[in-house]
This record gives structure tokens, C-alpha cells and sequence, in this order.
């Protein structure tokens, strides 16, 4: 190594990697960004990328594991917010990371590591909504079908190109419906 570049602790490298692939990810999208486009935007070697992470989808997995990290941490500012204003923000979280959720559904169907952590995140997901739904006074009969509407407004949402007021006025029928006395 020359003596003007200092080593590196292995977390710290790996870091720097995750911190490029997720960059990477959500700019150019994980089928336009191959591994040897990883490396060279990392200033690394091709092969340095294995020593940190088994394969793309690992690499894949670091990245949504990081980037689910962020978002519940910065969920916890909205979650006592009105339950409009909560679905908004989930929304427009999701619209920026458009692609790495496009690619979580592609990559799910191809990949059992990327499927499973796609199940988990619906189960922590569904979870965290059961329980607001649960405070918001939703009966419990029916918070199952409630449930999976909220999931599949909030898709909905993603796949159509809803200007905010259309998504607003949506996220607002529904948190009226949800706590309707």
C-alpha cells in the first residue's frame, strides 16, 4: 500500500460501499448499475466489492436494510402527527426511493433473500399501521381488511402519477374513513 494512503477499518470500507450502492440505486436504478459501475464509482477495485458483500442482491439487501434503518428512525417526527398527514409522508418517503421499490418487486420474484426481506418489511409495515389504526379506534373485526386497503391505496399511489393534491385528497379520504367515530 503506498504510504500516503492509510488503511481503512473493514466497517468503515463497507460503509463507503453501501453509501455509493444506495446512491447508485435510487439515481440510475439496480439494473443500471452492475457491480464493475459500483466498484469504479467507489474508487475500488472490481473484485473488492466480494470481500465486503456475496453478491448484487447482497449488496441489494445491505442498501434496503440501511435505507428502512433511516426511514423508521425518521418516521418517529410524523408518527404522532394526524393520520393524514402520516400516510402523506409514507407516500412521498416511497416516491423517493421509486426505484429501489420497483426493484424490490422485480428482484422478489427471482431472488428468495430479496422475497424475504420484502415479506418482512410488509410484516413490519402492516404492523406499525395495525397499531396506529388500533389507536385511531378502527374495530378490531375489520383492521385486517382495513389494513390491506391502506396498503393498496398506498401503491396505488405509487404506480400512478398523482400530482400531490390528488395524493393529499386521497390520504385524507381514507384517514377520515379510519377514524370516523
Amino acid at each position: 500500500m503506498p504510504a500516503n494512503k492509510r488503511q481503512q477499518d473493514r466497517e468503515e470500507k463497507r460503509a463507503e460501499l453501501l453509501a455509493e450502492a444506495r446512491r447508485l440505486y435510487i439515481v440510475n436504478g439496480y439494473e443500471d448499475t452492475s457491480m464493475a459501475t459500483l466498484a469504479k464509482a467507489a474508487g475500488v477495485a472490481g473484485n473488492t466489492i466480494y470481500w465486503y458483500f456475496a453478491d448484487k442482491d447482497d449488496v441489494l439487501l445491505a442498501v434496503l436494510n440501511a435505507v428502512l434503518s433511516d426511514v423508521l428512525t425518521d418516521y418517529q417526527e410524523v408518527a404522532t402527527a394526524p393520520l393524514e398527514d402520516q400516510l402523506v409522508w409514507v407516500v412521498r418517503q416511497l416516491q423517493q426511493m421509486r426505484r429501489l421499490v420497483n426493484t424490490v418487486h422485480t428482484r422478489a420474484a427471482h431472488s428468495p433473500a430479496i422475497d424475504e426481506w420484502h415479506t418482512g418489511f410488509h410484516a413490519i409495515t402492516e404492523g406499525m399501521f395495525r397499531a396506529t389504526l388500533e389507536q385511531a379506534g378502527v374495530d378490531r373485526d375489520g383492521i385486517d381488511t382495513e389494513i390491506k386497503i391502506g396498503v393498496f391505496a398506498v401503491e396505488g399511489l405509487l404506480t400512478h402519477g398523482l400530482d400531490d393534491a390528488q395524493q393529499q385528497a386521497i390520504c385524507r379520504r381514507l384517514a377520515e374513513q379510519w377514524t370516523r367515530p
